[in-house]
């Protein structure tokens, strides 16, 4: 399927940048759940992912990742916003914060919003230079 011809090129970046993040939010909320044999339903898994995508809209709107959305280093500031605002969110609402989930957290939302943008430049990289 073709893409509208109104929609600039760089506009639908962002807002695939956007969405890819938010899916990424979503599946760290999806599998935390799993792995600890909760339901992993809609609503479940929005009301854990909740705390971080606020985060995430933090980082993007701190770093104006929509400046460069693919870029790594605004990438870092979207992942920073997300594990600095959404674990702070869920400490509040839990009243613990166990320093095992701090780092599980900090390295999976780093491996899932960074690891995109890293597949994503290596493919343009890729399609720049014909291989």
């Amino acid at each position: 399927m073709a893409a509208s011809p109104s929609v600039h090129p760089a506009t639908r970046a962002v807002v695939y940048a956007a969405a890819a993040d938010v899916v990424a939010v979503l599946l760290f909320a999806a599998i935390g759940r799993r792995s600890h044999a909760e339901a992993v339903q809609a609503a479940g898994v929005l009301a854990t992912a909740a705390p971080f995508l606020v985060g995430l809209l933090v980082g993007w709107l701190a770093g104006r990742v929509w400046r460069a959305p693919v870029g790594l280093p605004l990438g870092v500031v979207a992942w920073a916003g997300t594990v600095v605002v959404g674990l702070a969110l869920r400490a509040l609402a839990t009243h613990r914060l166990p320093l095992s989930f701090v780092l599980v957290a900090a390295v999976s939302l780093a491996v899932l919003l960074l690891g995109w943008r890293l597949f994503a430049r290596l493919g343009a990289r890729s399609r720049r230079t014909g291989g």
